[in-house]
């Protein structure tokens, strides 16, 4: 049936979004359909700009590496080391070479200077952020870093004797990293130190000294600031994060993988929820991230499923939370092509002029009935489609129609 798209879309600006959600979220997630496509972050760059200048956006928080992210919020607040380190440090997943990162790191880093020798006052500086674990693809962090800062912050303010561990203690049973960030184990589970005794005994420390940091609260709050109470906070959700997903890695049974994920996905939305005391944020990463229905996929171990960060999130904010999905039309250099009548992002595609636009998905959804049209099949890994069923749980849809190659 003819559908008039008039209502539905709007070119997507700053202004689009504010008209769209009801009130201004507490995480405003935007969520992607493919990794390593400039014209995306280009597009995420543009948006965060209008947040901020229009819309009072202070922090912008991306799918890489927290504690790597640590140096790049060093350098946008305070232009502690330089431009380059920051992109090569502080990072994961390579996407410190992106242009469109450099771009997003060179501007929050010249908007803070803007006002003058002293910068702009600490409360209206930019802030970045990266929200996921110390993770790749091929294996995770070592527990190191986050374990022995969160101890040394401990060691600094309290009586040595309130402490479960001594310094040393923690890192004889670290022992090498290497053993930690073994790449076989992935995929295969008896090459994990997770389930180690050494590894059950850090567990056992992480969760003693993260309650101990809870216990001197009132303590701690006064004899530190807040920029490195929320770092160390940081380290203890990462310390005991890690050690979960080293266990999960060390699991042979068939449900593995979907504790892998669940424990990936705990870890960004436990990051993302501490981010929001800031204030309003706009965090950016895959769609399968940041949507609400339950996520599933096949590996090579079979079905897994999990909840995303956004599901998380969403119940425990509710609406505060926004997420918009974003589709796409062509991306030719990856073999995406120009999409199926049939398909949501046909439809639009083929009714909608312009480069970007911002759809009211649950009015779309409404429109196209029960059952919704079918999905777009992918001619590659790496490209996610819309699945037309989640239309109603988005709060938005951005359609990009050319995607042109970086």
């Amino acid at each position: 049936m003819p559908i008039d798209l008039k209502e539905l879309a709007a070119p997507l600006d700053a202004a689009a979004v504010s008209r769209l959600l009801p009130r201004r979220p507490r995480l405003l997630a935007l969520g992607e359909p493919t990794h390593g496509e400039d014209a995306l972050l280009r597009l995420r760059n543009a948006l965060f700009r209008r947040l901020v200048e229009e819309h009072g956006y202070r922090t912008i928080a991306l799918e890489t590496d927290s504690l790597a992210g640590l140096r790049v919020d060093a350098y946008v607040t305070s232009g502690a080391g330089t431009l380059d380190a920051a992109l090569e440090h502080g990072f994961s997943h390579g996407w410190g070479a992106s242009a469109a990162n450099r771009d997003l790191v060179r501007w929050m880093r010249a908007y803070n200077a803007r006002a003058g020798e002293e910068g702009r006052p600490a409360a209206d500086r930019l802030r970045f952020a990266g929200f996921d674990g110390p993770l790749e693809m091929t294996h995770a962090a070592s527990p190191r870093p986050c374990l022995t800062a969160l101890h040394a912050h401990l060691a600094a303010h309290l009586d040595p004797a309130l402490l479960p561990c001594t310094a040393e203690e923690l890192d004889a049973l670290l022992g090498e990293d290497g053993r930690w960030t073994e790449p076989a184990a992935m995929t295969e589970p008896a090459r994990s130190c997770g389930r180690s005794a050494e590894a059950a005994r850090l567990r056992l420390l992480a969760d003693d000294l993260t309650a101990l940091l809870d216990q001197q609260e009132p303590h701690l709050r006064a004899a530190a600031p807040p920029g490195e109470r929320e770092t160390v906070r940081l380290h203890a959700r990462t310390a005991t994060g890690l050690l979960r997903y080293h266990r999960a890695m060390a699991d042979p049974s068939p449900a593995r993988m979907s504790r892998l994920c669940a424990q990936r996905d705990l870890m960004m939305a436990q990051n993302l929820l501490a981010l929001t005391a800031r204030g309003p944020v706009l965090a950016h990463a895959q769609n399968a991230h940041f949507q609400r229905p339950k996520s599933a996929m096949r590996m090579w171990q079979g079905p897994v499923e999990w909840w995303s960060a956004g599901a998380l999130v969403s119940a425990r904010l509710g609406e505060e939370y926004a997420f918009l999905a974003t589709a796409l039309g062509t991306l030719r250099h990856q073999g995406v092509d120009t999409p199926p009548p049939d398909t949501v992002e046909g439809l639009l595609y083929a009714r909608l002029t312009g480069e970007s636009h911002l759809v009211d998905a649950r009015r779309l959804a409404a429109v196209l009935g029960d059952p919704p049209p079918a999905p777009r099949t992918s001619p590659w890994f790496g490209y996610a489609p819309l699945d037309p069923a989640h239309l109603p749980h988005l709060d938005g849809l951005v359609l990009l129609k050319d995607v042109p190659e970086s």
